[in-house]
């Protein structure tokens, strides 16, 4: 069993900067998916960065070039550093990780961008 636990969301202005972290009660060092989702108000989760136990990242189109995903195996964290942050950004942001046919949710951290 894997508890998530985020941390790092808040107010920031646009333009600004968050880091968003995702601490896991357990190793999730084989631990083939970890992602974050993003839920906007009214509308569906959504996936934002996913990085795999090799490495490989994928980013939602309205992110990239903006964030960026990444994983310390050693602490069982994943990060999400965004920068450039836009009021579409706006939302409950998710950390999810896929355990072999375990998956495991977050209780999701606030982020708001507003001047």
């Amino acid at each position: 069993q894997v508890q998530l636990v985020e941390s790092g969301g808040g107010l920031v202005q646009p333009g600004g900067s968050l880091r968003l972290s995702c601490a896991a009660s357990g190793s999730i060092f084989s631990c083939a998916v970890t992602a974050w989702y993003r839920q906007a108000p009214g509308k569906q989760r959504d996936a934002v960065a996913s990085i795999t136990i090799g490495g490989d990242t994928g980013y939602a189109d309205s992110v990239k070039g903006r964030f960026t995903i990444s994983r310390d195996n050693a602490k069982n964290t994943v990060y999400l550093q965004m920068n450039n942050l836009k009021p579409e950004d706006t939302g409950v942001y998710y950390c999810y990780v896929q355990c072999s046919l375990n998956r495991y949710w977050g209780q999701g951290t606030q982020v708001t961008v507003s001047s």
